[in-house]
């Protein structure tokens, strides 16, 4: 969307005016720093991409100047990037760039330390049905990418695809992953009905199983097995649990989740733990106790290359939790990197250097400092 007349309409008016007296009474080049008021990963790319666009359709040159690399971390009112050019050109923009920029480096902080907090577990990217509109999923897809690729040069096995096709690029696929919703296993009336039903129509696909609809996670995820052994044997066959936060996996209530995580990681509950850890530990829902109790049945059942997928809830601090229980995850399925607190997504943008000459409102100082030495303006 670089059209000057959309851009006008979606813009807010105090900049079109700005726009507009600009107009009249002379230009002047101008820097802007741009900042994040938190910490965050630097995830610049969609901005810095329609900034281009429009300065291709309006015929006038940007200098964008990015001070953090995509992927790094940046700390709270340190500038990400100085923006130099016509103020008669860059007025009207400051709303729509901003938009593009803030929610994608909160995203791509949280998916960085999601991915981090459990290392050795791959995580699938499910934001796209909490998002308003193809703009927003496009853009959580991208931040976590980014934070993902962060993560993963520090050894993490990160993100590794998504759930649909069209944002599946940024994770460098084809297409999205998934096998079966809630749905079909309603449909079938049965999990492994659901089960066979998907594998006769994707025979070659490896097949991810939705256990937790009836409340019989332990009894859905063997019988599976012992529908597919040959599925199960090769590698092929997950189990995904989703059980609802209202009820405890079967065969668990309070005293027994202690019982299974006494049986694997006694250490994980004999320290402090706030109201939160404790649920994801011991509570209703997916807690550490319930995936360590389905690694149980499936491992003495035999069934010991059968895959966890877990998901419900998986942001920064259940990860973390998740670590400290050492609970056997292999895959992540999550949209909890999508920012939860949105007054921490707002980008901001100050004007620094009017014509060369260092200047900014008061209480901003802090951005002239690195601007005001690699520029060699003068304050005035």
């Amino acid at each position: 969307m670089v059209d000057d007349t959309a851009i006008a309409r979606q813009t807010d008016a105090y900049f079109n005016r700005t726009k507009a007296i600009v107009g009249r009474f002379g230009d002047a080049r101008v820097t802007y720093a741009v900042f994040m008021r938190r910490p965050v990963v630097s995830a610049p790319r969609l901005m810095i991409d329609w900034l281009e666009q429009v300065s291709a359709a309006r015929g006038t040159p940007f200098e964008i100047e990015l001070m953090h690399k995509e992927g790094e971390w940046v700390g709270a009112g340190d500038p990400m990037i100085y923006l130099t050019g016509s103020f008669h050109a860059l007025s009207d923009l400051e709303t729509l760039y901003l938009q593009k920029l803030g929610p994608a480096c909160v995203a791509a902080h949280n998916a960085y330390q999601m991915a981090l907090e459990l290392p050795n577990a791959a995580f699938l990217a499910m934001e796209a049905r909490h998002c308003a509109g193809a703009e927003m999923q496009e853009m959580m897809a991208y931040a976590a990418s980014v934070g993902s690729a962060a993560a993963q040069r520090e050894g993490a096995k990160g993100f590794i695809g998504n759930a649909n096709d069209a944002t599946a690029h940024w994770f460098g696929k084809s297409h999205g992953y998934g096998t079966m919703p809630h749905a079909l296993i309603g449909y079938a009336r049965s999990t492994v009905r659901a089960a066979e039903m998907f594998h006769e129509t994707y025979p070659d696909e490896p097949l991810t199983v939705l256990v937790d609809y009836f409340g019989r996670e332990v009894t859905d995820s063997l019988g599976v097995c012992q529908r597919f052994p040959e599925l199960a044997e090769s590698g092929r066959l997950a189990v995904r649990l989703d059980t609802h936060g209202g009820r405890f996996l079967e065969g668990l209530d309070p005293a027994e989740s202690y019982a299974v995580l006494e049986r694997h990681v006694p250490g994980a509950i004999r320290r402090y733990r706030s109201e939160t850890e404790l649920r994801h530990l011991v509570g209703t829902g997916v807690s550490a106790a319930a995936i360590w109790r389905i690694r149980e049945a499936l491992d003495g059942a035999g069934f010991p290359k059968v895959r966890i997928v877990a998901s419900s809830g998986f942001g920064v601090t259940k990860c973390r939790v998740m670590n400290e229980a050492r609970a056997p995850i292999d895959v992540v399925g999550t949209g909890s990197f999508i920012p939860n607190t949105w007054s921490e997504t707002y980008a901001t943008a100050d004007i620094v250097a009017y014509d060369g000459v260092a200047r900014v409102k008061l209480g901003r100082e802090f951005l002239l400092q690195r601007n005001g030495a690699r520029r060699k303006a003068t304050a005035n």
